[in-house]
Protein backbone atom coordinates (compact mmCIF):
# COMPACT_ATOMS: atom_id res chain seq x y z
CA UNK A 1 0.00 0.00 0.00
CA UNK A 2 1.16 3.66 -0.52
CA UNK A 3 3.03 5.29 2.12
CA UNK A 4 0.77 8.57 1.51
CA UNK A 5 -2.69 6.71 1.47
CA UNK A 6 -1.45 4.91 4.90
CA UNK A 7 -0.98 8.44 6.38
CA UNK A 8 -3.93 10.18 5.30
CA UNK A 9 -4.36 13.77 4.71
CA UNK A 10 -1.29 15.96 4.86
CA UNK A 11 -2.46 17.97 7.44
CA UNK A 12 -3.06 16.14 11.07
CA UNK A 13 -4.30 17.07 14.80
CA UNK A 14 -2.69 14.35 16.22
CA UNK A 15 0.23 13.08 18.93
CA UNK A 16 3.82 13.66 19.32
CA UNK A 17 4.25 9.82 19.71
CA UNK A 18 2.14 9.08 15.88
CA UNK A 19 4.17 11.76 14.73
CA UNK A 20 7.18 10.02 15.13
CA UNK A 21 4.96 6.71 13.75
CA UNK A 22 4.97 8.69 10.82
CA UNK A 23 8.34 10.15 10.53
CA UNK A 24 9.53 6.26 10.58
CA UNK A 25 7.51 5.88 8.17
CA UNK A 26 8.33 8.23 5.62
CA UNK A 27 12.10 8.05 6.28
CA UNK A 28 11.59 4.33 5.60
CA UNK A 29 11.16 2.62 8.55
CA UNK A 30 10.80 -1.49 7.65
CA UNK A 31 11.43 -2.78 11.37
CA UNK A 32 10.54 -2.11 14.34
CA UNK A 33 11.10 -4.25 17.48
CA UNK A 34 10.13 -2.92 20.77
CA UNK A 35 8.41 -3.24 24.50
CA UNK A 36 5.20 -1.60 26.26
CA UNK A 37 6.50 1.41 28.32
CA UNK A 38 4.53 4.90 29.53
CA UNK A 39 4.98 7.33 27.56
CA UNK A 40 6.33 5.48 24.62
CA UNK A 41 4.07 3.19 24.05
CA UNK A 42 1.69 4.93 21.19
CA UNK A 43 4.88 4.83 18.98
CA UNK A 44 4.84 0.81 19.41
CA UNK A 45 1.13 0.86 18.99
CA UNK A 46 1.04 2.60 15.97
CA UNK A 47 3.81 0.85 14.27
CA UNK A 48 2.08 -2.18 14.92
CA UNK A 49 -0.94 -0.79 12.80
CA UNK A 50 0.90 0.99 9.96
CA UNK A 51 4.40 -1.03 9.53
CA UNK A 52 2.58 -4.15 8.14
CA UNK A 53 0.59 -2.12 5.76
CA UNK A 54 3.51 -1.41 3.56
CA UNK A 55 5.33 -5.21 4.06
CA UNK A 56 7.22 -4.07 6.77
CA UNK A 57 8.10 -6.02 10.39
CA UNK A 58 6.90 -5.33 13.52
CA UNK A 59 7.35 -7.54 17.01
CA UNK A 60 6.92 -6.94 20.74
CA UNK A 61 9.76 -8.53 22.33
CA UNK A 62 10.44 -9.75 25.45
CA UNK A 63 12.22 -6.93 27.01
CA UNK A 64 14.34 -3.83 25.84
CA UNK A 65 17.61 -5.75 25.89
CA UNK A 66 15.51 -8.09 23.23
CA UNK A 67 13.86 -5.32 21.60
CA UNK A 68 17.45 -3.17 20.85
CA UNK A 69 19.20 -6.79 19.55
CA UNK A 70 16.79 -7.11 17.15
CA UNK A 71 17.07 -3.81 15.49
CA UNK A 72 20.59 -4.30 15.41
CA UNK A 73 20.15 -7.60 13.88
CA UNK A 74 17.59 -6.79 11.43
CA UNK A 75 19.93 -3.31 10.11
CA UNK A 76 22.50 -5.99 9.59
CA UNK A 77 20.07 -7.46 6.88
CA UNK A 78 19.41 -3.86 5.08
CA UNK A 79 16.51 -2.82 6.76
CA UNK A 80 16.27 0.84 7.97
CA UNK A 81 15.27 -0.16 12.00
CA UNK A 82 13.75 1.65 15.12
CA UNK A 83 12.86 0.92 18.62
CA UNK A 84 10.90 3.05 21.30
CA UNK A 85 11.16 3.43 24.81
CA UNK A 86 11.35 5.51 28.20
CA UNK A 87 13.96 5.59 31.24
CA UNK A 88 13.83 2.49 32.47
CA UNK A 89 13.42 0.54 29.52
CA UNK A 90 16.59 2.63 27.78
CA UNK A 91 18.65 2.12 30.92
CA UNK A 92 18.25 -1.70 30.21
CA UNK A 93 19.79 -1.20 26.25
CA UNK A 94 23.04 0.52 27.17
CA UNK A 95 24.90 -2.15 27.06
CA UNK A 96 23.34 -3.30 23.53
CA UNK A 97 23.73 0.69 22.54
CA UNK A 98 27.64 0.43 23.18
CA UNK A 99 27.25 -2.45 20.44
CA UNK A 100 25.64 -0.55 17.88
CA UNK A 101 28.23 1.86 18.26
CA UNK A 102 31.58 -0.55 17.88
CA UNK A 103 29.52 -2.16 15.04
CA UNK A 104 28.46 0.91 13.37
CA UNK A 105 25.41 0.05 12.79
CA UNK A 106 22.32 2.04 11.87
CA UNK A 107 19.50 2.29 13.69
CA UNK A 108 17.15 4.73 15.64
CA UNK A 109 16.44 4.56 19.42
CA UNK A 110 13.12 6.84 20.94
CA UNK A 111 13.82 7.62 24.05
CA UNK A 112 10.12 9.69 25.52
CA UNK A 113 11.55 10.57 28.93
CA UNK A 114 9.44 10.41 32.08
CA UNK A 115 10.77 11.35 35.55
CA UNK A 116 13.07 9.34 37.36
CA UNK A 117 15.38 7.63 38.74
CA UNK A 118 14.12 3.75 39.15
CA UNK A 119 10.20 3.50 37.91
CA UNK A 120 9.64 6.92 39.03
CA UNK A 121 7.30 9.15 37.45
CA UNK A 122 5.79 7.27 34.38
CA UNK A 123 3.26 9.80 32.99
CA UNK A 124 5.17 13.14 33.74
CA UNK A 125 7.42 14.48 31.43
CA UNK A 126 11.36 14.96 32.33
CA UNK A 127 14.53 16.16 30.46
CA UNK A 128 16.43 13.70 32.99
CA UNK A 129 18.43 11.39 30.16
CA UNK A 130 20.38 13.72 28.25
CA UNK A 131 23.79 12.46 30.19
CA UNK A 132 22.76 9.00 30.20
CA UNK A 133 21.74 9.52 26.22
CA UNK A 134 25.74 11.00 26.05
CA UNK A 135 27.02 8.92 28.26
CA UNK A 136 25.35 5.68 29.48
CA UNK A 137 27.27 3.03 27.76
CA UNK A 138 30.87 2.40 28.73
CA UNK A 139 33.96 3.54 26.91
CA UNK A 140 34.45 6.35 24.49
CA UNK A 141 32.76 7.61 22.05
CA UNK A 142 30.85 9.51 20.62
CA UNK A 143 26.69 10.19 19.62
CA UNK A 144 24.26 11.82 17.81
CA UNK A 145 20.99 12.94 20.28
CA UNK A 146 18.52 14.80 19.09
CA UNK A 147 15.25 16.54 20.31
CA UNK A 148 11.67 17.60 19.58
CA UNK A 149 10.10 20.52 20.72
CA UNK A 150 6.67 20.14 18.99
CA UNK A 151 4.96 17.24 17.45
CA UNK A 152 5.79 18.87 14.10
CA UNK A 153 9.70 18.36 14.84
CA UNK A 154 8.67 14.64 16.40
CA UNK A 155 7.80 14.00 12.99
CA UNK A 156 10.91 16.07 11.15
CA UNK A 157 13.78 14.90 13.37
CA UNK A 158 12.81 11.47 13.31
CA UNK A 159 13.29 11.47 9.66
CA UNK A 160 16.30 13.46 10.31
CA UNK A 161 17.41 10.49 12.51
CA UNK A 162 17.05 8.02 10.12
CA UNK A 163 18.96 10.14 7.62
CA UNK A 164 21.84 10.54 10.14
CA UNK A 165 22.16 7.03 11.00
CA UNK A 166 22.42 5.84 7.61
CA UNK A 167 24.95 8.71 6.40
CA UNK A 168 27.16 7.95 9.32
CA UNK A 169 26.84 4.15 10.39
CA UNK A 170 25.84 5.17 13.79
CA UNK A 171 22.77 4.73 16.16
CA UNK A 172 21.50 7.72 16.64
CA UNK A 173 18.46 9.15 19.55
CA UNK A 174 15.60 10.73 19.58
CA UNK A 175 15.41 11.94 22.62
CA UNK A 176 11.91 13.44 23.58
CA UNK A 177 10.02 14.21 26.59
CA UNK A 178 6.43 13.21 27.84
CA UNK A 179 4.91 16.15 27.15
CA UNK A 180 5.72 15.86 23.48
CA UNK A 181 5.14 12.41 22.93
CA UNK A 182 1.32 13.50 24.04
CA UNK A 183 0.85 16.50 23.09
CA UNK A 184 -1.51 17.03 20.24
CA UNK A 185 -1.15 19.51 17.88
CA UNK A 186 -1.86 20.45 13.65
CA UNK A 187 1.28 18.82 11.35
CA UNK A 188 2.15 18.98 7.79
CA UNK A 189 3.20 15.52 6.12
CA UNK A 190 6.08 17.05 3.96
CA UNK A 191 5.23 16.30 -0.01
CA UNK A 192 8.91 15.59 -0.20
CA UNK A 193 11.38 14.08 1.95
CA UNK A 194 14.87 14.25 2.14
CA UNK A 195 16.30 10.35 2.09
CA UNK A 196 19.35 9.40 2.88
CA UNK A 197 20.75 5.73 2.39
CA UNK A 198 23.83 4.17 3.42
CA UNK A 199 26.57 3.39 1.33
CA UNK A 200 26.55 -0.29 -0.09
CA UNK A 201 29.85 -1.38 -0.65
CA UNK A 202 30.47 -2.17 -4.67
CA UNK A 203 34.18 -3.45 -4.98
CA UNK A 204 35.96 -6.48 -6.05
CA UNK A 205 35.64 -9.05 -3.35
CA UNK A 206 39.25 -10.21 -3.12
CA UNK A 207 39.81 -6.14 -1.77
CA UNK A 208 36.90 -5.96 0.20
CA UNK A 209 37.60 -4.96 3.99
CA UNK A 210 34.58 -4.68 5.67
CA UNK A 211 35.20 -1.85 8.07
CA UNK A 212 38.10 -0.44 6.49
CA UNK A 213 37.42 3.32 6.25
CA UNK A 214 37.99 5.84 2.67
CA UNK A 215 38.45 3.58 0.04
CA UNK A 216 36.44 4.94 -2.28
CA UNK A 217 35.45 7.86 -0.66
CA UNK A 218 37.31 10.74 1.75
CA UNK A 219 35.40 9.94 4.92
CA UNK A 220 35.59 8.07 7.81
CA UNK A 221 32.84 6.16 7.42
CA UNK A 222 33.04 2.45 6.00
CA UNK A 223 30.91 1.16 3.14
CA UNK A 224 28.12 -1.02 4.51
CA UNK A 225 27.71 -4.74 3.52
CA UNK A 226 24.07 -6.33 4.66
CA UNK A 227 24.38 -10.36 5.73
CA UNK A 228 23.69 -12.84 2.60
CA UNK A 229 25.53 -10.79 0.33
CA UNK A 230 28.53 -11.98 -1.75
CA UNK A 231 30.69 -10.67 1.05
CA UNK A 232 32.16 -12.39 4.18
CA UNK A 233 31.55 -10.01 7.15
CA UNK A 234 32.54 -10.48 10.93
CA UNK A 235 30.72 -8.68 13.19
CA UNK A 236 32.07 -8.45 16.66
CA UNK A 237 31.86 -6.08 19.47
CA UNK A 238 35.33 -6.37 20.39
CA UNK A 239 37.96 -4.33 19.54
CA UNK A 240 38.57 -5.74 15.59
CA UNK A 241 40.91 -4.44 12.95
CA UNK A 242 40.16 -3.40 9.35
CA UNK A 243 39.01 -7.02 8.65
CA UNK A 244 36.32 -7.34 11.09
CA UNK A 245 38.30 -10.03 13.17
CA UNK A 246 39.13 -9.08 17.02
CA UNK A 247 42.55 -7.97 17.88
CA UNK A 248 41.88 -6.70 21.68
CA UNK A 249 45.51 -6.77 22.83
CA UNK A 250 47.13 -4.09 20.13
CA UNK A 251 46.76 -0.88 21.96
CA UNK A 252 47.22 0.86 18.78
CA UNK A 253 44.55 -0.83 16.68
CA UNK A 254 42.07 0.16 19.81
CA UNK A 255 43.12 3.41 19.51
CA UNK A 256 43.28 3.91 15.61
CA UNK A 257 39.45 2.22 15.73
CA UNK A 258 38.08 4.06 18.53
CA UNK A 259 39.20 7.50 17.27
CA UNK A 260 37.88 6.64 13.83
CA UNK A 261 34.52 5.80 15.54
CA UNK A 262 34.58 8.96 17.30
CA UNK A 263 35.98 11.48 14.37
CA UNK A 264 33.38 10.64 12.15
CA UNK A 265 30.88 12.15 14.40
CA UNK A 266 32.95 15.49 15.69
CA UNK A 267 34.59 16.10 12.62
CA UNK A 268 31.37 16.94 11.05
CA UNK A 269 29.47 18.65 13.45
CA UNK A 270 28.50 21.23 11.30
CA UNK A 271 26.80 19.20 9.27
CA UNK A 272 25.11 17.36 12.32
CA UNK A 273 23.85 20.37 14.74
CA UNK A 274 20.80 21.97 14.12
CA UNK A 275 20.04 24.74 16.07
CA UNK A 276 17.04 27.58 16.11
CA UNK A 277 18.44 30.81 16.57
CA UNK A 278 16.73 34.07 16.88
CA UNK A 279 17.79 37.46 18.00
CA UNK A 280 21.47 36.79 18.56
CA UNK A 281 22.34 39.83 16.74
CA UNK A 282 23.15 42.77 19.27
CA UNK A 283 21.52 40.22 22.24
CA UNK A 284 22.45 41.43 25.68
CA UNK A 285 21.41 37.98 27.11
CA UNK A 286 20.50 34.54 25.32
CA UNK A 287 18.28 31.68 26.62
CA UNK A 288 19.78 28.17 25.79
CA UNK A 289 17.08 25.92 26.02
CA UNK A 290 15.61 22.09 24.37
CA UNK A 291 12.68 20.07 23.93
CA UNK A 292 9.21 21.30 25.86
CA UNK A 293 11.45 23.87 28.02
CA UNK A 294 12.34 25.39 24.75
CA UNK A 295 8.66 26.40 24.55
CA UNK A 296 8.17 28.70 27.39
CA UNK A 297 11.98 29.90 26.99
CA UNK A 298 10.71 31.77 23.99
CA UNK A 299 7.70 33.39 24.95
CA UNK A 300 9.77 34.69 27.59
CA UNK A 301 11.86 35.72 24.98
CA UNK A 302 9.43 37.76 23.29
CA UNK A 303 7.86 38.70 26.46
CA UNK A 304 11.09 40.19 27.50
CA UNK A 305 11.90 42.16 23.92
CA UNK A 306 8.39 43.59 24.37
CA UNK A 307 9.84 45.26 27.71
CA UNK A 308 13.11 46.32 25.27
CA UNK A 309 15.52 43.62 26.29
CA UNK A 310 17.82 42.72 23.81
CA UNK A 311 17.36 39.05 24.37
CA UNK A 312 18.18 35.85 22.16
CA UNK A 313 17.02 32.34 21.79
CA UNK A 314 18.59 28.98 21.20
CA UNK A 315 16.58 26.17 20.74
CA UNK A 316 18.94 22.84 20.27
CA UNK A 317 17.47 20.27 18.00
CA UNK A 318 20.81 18.68 18.24
CA UNK A 319 22.00 17.72 21.91
CA UNK A 320 24.85 15.79 21.33
CA UNK A 321 27.30 16.30 19.97
CA UNK A 322 27.18 19.27 22.12
CA UNK A 323 28.70 22.20 19.73
CA UNK A 324 31.26 23.68 22.06
CA UNK A 325 32.48 25.79 19.85
CA UNK A 326 29.62 27.66 18.93
CA UNK A 327 28.36 28.98 22.29
CA UNK A 328 31.85 29.97 23.34
CA UNK A 329 31.66 32.76 20.44
CA UNK A 330 27.84 33.33 21.88
CA UNK A 331 29.57 34.39 25.61
CA UNK A 332 31.79 36.75 23.63
CA UNK A 333 28.77 39.01 22.87
CA UNK A 334 26.51 38.33 26.06
CA UNK A 335 26.50 39.03 29.43
CA UNK A 336 24.42 36.32 30.55
CA UNK A 337 23.39 33.38 29.10
CA UNK A 338 20.19 31.47 30.92
CA UNK A 339 19.91 27.46 30.38
CA UNK A 340 16.15 26.09 30.70
CA UNK A 341 15.62 22.28 31.40
CA UNK A 342 13.36 19.93 33.03
CA UNK A 343 16.44 18.50 35.16
CA UNK A 344 18.89 19.54 38.04
CA UNK A 345 21.41 21.21 34.93
CA UNK A 346 22.47 18.65 32.61
CA UNK A 347 23.01 20.54 29.59
CA UNK A 348 23.88 24.02 32.33
CA UNK A 349 26.92 22.34 33.16
CA UNK A 350 28.33 21.69 29.08
CA UNK A 351 27.32 25.60 29.01
CA UNK A 352 29.50 26.77 31.72
CA UNK A 353 32.15 24.77 30.02
CA UNK A 354 32.08 26.37 27.08
CA UNK A 355 31.48 29.64 28.61
CA UNK A 356 35.01 29.58 30.49
CA UNK A 357 33.86 32.26 32.53
CA UNK A 358 32.93 34.78 29.73
CA UNK A 359 29.75 35.71 31.04
CA UNK A 360 27.74 35.24 33.53
CA UNK A 361 25.61 31.41 33.14
CA UNK A 362 22.34 30.75 35.12
CA UNK A 363 20.36 27.94 35.38
CA UNK A 364 16.34 27.86 35.77
CA UNK A 365 15.18 23.69 37.03
CA UNK A 366 11.80 22.27 37.31
CA UNK A 367 11.63 18.90 38.34
CA UNK A 368 8.47 16.45 39.11
CA UNK A 369 7.05 17.22 35.93
CA UNK A 370 6.63 20.80 35.69
CA UNK A 371 7.42 22.13 32.85
CA UNK A 372 8.96 25.49 33.42
CA UNK A 373 7.11 29.02 32.94
CA UNK A 374 7.50 32.43 30.73
CA UNK A 375 7.73 33.64 34.81
CA UNK A 376 10.16 31.48 35.97
CA UNK A 377 12.55 32.49 33.30
CA UNK A 378 11.68 36.38 33.56
CA UNK A 379 12.45 36.05 36.88
CA UNK A 380 16.41 35.02 36.14
CA UNK A 381 16.64 37.49 33.44
CA UNK A 382 15.82 40.22 35.98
Amino acid sequence: MDINTILGPREQFIQGDTACVYGALLAGCSFFAGYPITPATEISEGMSRLLPKIGGTYIQMEDEIASLGAIIGASWTGKKTMTATSGPGFSLMQENLGYALMTETPCVIVNVQRGGPSTGQPTRASQGDVMQARYGSHGDYEIIVLSPSSVQEMLDLTIRAFNLSEKYRVPVILLADESIGHMREKITIPEHTLIINRTLVDIDYTEYKPFRAGYLHATKIPEFDTFGSKYNTYVTGLTHNKDGFPVTGDWKVHSDLIKRLSRKITDNIDDICEMDCRFLNYAESVIISYGISARPALSAVEMARTMEKNVAYINLKTIWPFNYEFISEVSKQVDKIVVVEMNMGQIYHCVKEAVEGRCDVELVSSLGGRVPTPKDILEVLK
